[in-house]
């Protein structure tokens, strides 16, 4: 089998298509993975054939108005319009992106895998092969166990459930505008009714879609054949090679508290930074400080109770530490439950409230802490409850081995060979 996996969003969108690329390889089919272009060491580092496509959408968040639309999650007039600029910007870029990605098409293409937000089904269409869309959170394909996570209200009543799916749908060929409709004339294909719609094959059916997530995590949902729910798509776990900096740290003291807020970026990363500071001196706990995009600040040289560093893999360092603050984005949120550890989640925008929120609900996590409300008195009882009692720390433990026995990324690769006919 020939695969042709398109990538779209930040490091935690691109970094289950990666491991799904490597576990085809392992299972001896080939794959050529696009994505951005600044993610390409991602795939370098673990073999996988990569196709730079045009990344400018990951830089918009570099620019503060849209920084401060994302923390205060598009509240506010000004903040609206900034959702607009945004929407218009990234229908540009992605329409390069597409460039890209038909420059890129494998010849003998059996299967087009893609990102939700890109219109793989066009390129599939275009191959005579099927096109699969993946779905990183549980946003859309229509359950009425809860409402649409981002889209809809979580208080809305349970008979409306299914009905608040229906803007999800629409989302993709929302977001893309005309840029969809031209990539598939230039892909020499006749415009049709429902075209824009990824979860439609040609003919009408539904498509059918990988939800890579796990279900222990959810409520019980009632999702269709078409749509199984794979477990978290993860690395099979390679030797790291962390920073002798890193590595010294974390051999010299107990566990510490990993913090970081991944490609969120808040209003005041230096006034988070001294909450931090206040946080561990309270505690007396060691901590590792991610700055990542720049949600958190710390000025001064690193001590023997903070370490700060740019980025470190999850898979490898979330098993060391004692407890993970983070942001809530569906990426980060697998790697701790994965890693076996409490969570402290502090979301920002879009789905990370939904998933802050069923953290709490499954006993991993405290109550959440939206970015927005962040204070070192609260930072401190939130670090404080996730290790006053072992029932939060043993629950933790408990999920991080059911999620990873699910065997999501080899999962999927099953489902695909048999969707192609184990070709």
């Amino acid at each position: 089998m020939k695969a042709f996996v398109l990538a779209f969003g930040t490091r935690g969108d691109l970094q289950p298509f990666v491991a799904l690329g490597r576990t085809l390889t392992d299972a001896g089919h080939e794959v050529l993975v696009a994505g951005p272009a600044c993610y390409a060491s991602l795939a370098a580092a673990e073999g996988i054939p990569f196709a730079p496509i045009d990344d400018q959408w990951n830089r918009l968040t570099d620019e503060p108005h849209i920084q401060e639309a994302l923390a205060t999650n598009y509240r506010g007039l000004t903040a609206k319009r900034t959702a607009i600029e945004v929407v218009r910007r990234t229908r540009q870029h992605i329409a390069t992106a597409l460039d890209d990605i038909t420059a890129a098409v494998p010849a003998g293409t059996d299967v087009v895998v893609h990102h939700t937000i890109l219109p793989g089904q066009h390129l599939a269409e275009a191959l005579d092969v099927p096109a699969v869309p993946v779905a990183l959170q549980p946003n859309w394909v229509p359950t009425s166990a809860f409402p649409c996570p981002m889209w809809a209200p979580p208080w809305l009543p349970r008979p409306l459930n299914r009905l608040s799916y229906r803007p999800a749908a629409l989302t993709p060929q929302m977001l893309l505008g005309a840029a969809g409709k031209h990539w598939r004339t230039r892909l020499g294909l006749r415009s049709r009714r429902g075209s824009g719609n990824p979860f439609r094959r040609p003919d009408g059916d539904p498509a059918f879609v990988l939800q890579a997530f796990s279900r222990h995590v959810l409520p019980q949902a009632d999702w269709p054949g078409y749509a199984p729910v794979t477990g978290y798509w993860t690395l099979a776990g390679k030797q790291q090679n962390p920073s002798p900096a890193l590595a010294g740290f974390l051999d010299g003291g107990a566990p510490p508290i990993y913090l970081g807020f991944g490609s969120m970026r808040g209003q005041n990363p230096e006034a988070i930074g001294e909450m931090v500071q206040q946080m561990v001196h309270a505690t007396g706990l060691r901590a590792v400080v991610a700055t990542g995009a720049g949600g958190i600040a710390l000025a001064g040289p690193n001590t023997d109770s903070v370490h700060v560093i740019d980025e470190a893999p999850h898979d490898w360092l979330f098993p060391r530490t004692a407890a993970i603050i983070h942001h809530g984005g569906a990426g980060t949120t697998a790697a701790a439950l994965l890693a076996g550890r409490p969570q402290v989640i502090c979301p920002f925008t879009g789905d990370q409230p939904f998933w802050s929120k069923r953290m709490q609900s499954i006993g991993v996590a405290p109550d959440p802490i939206p970015q927005r409300q962040i204070t070192a008195d609260r930072l401190i009882e939130a670090v404080e409850a996730t290790r006053s009692t072992t029932t939060m720390a043993r629950r933790a433990a408990e999920f991080g081995e059911l999620v990873r026995l699910e065997g999501g990324t080899h999962h999927a690769v099953e489902l695909l060979v048999k969707l192609v006919g184990g070709g």
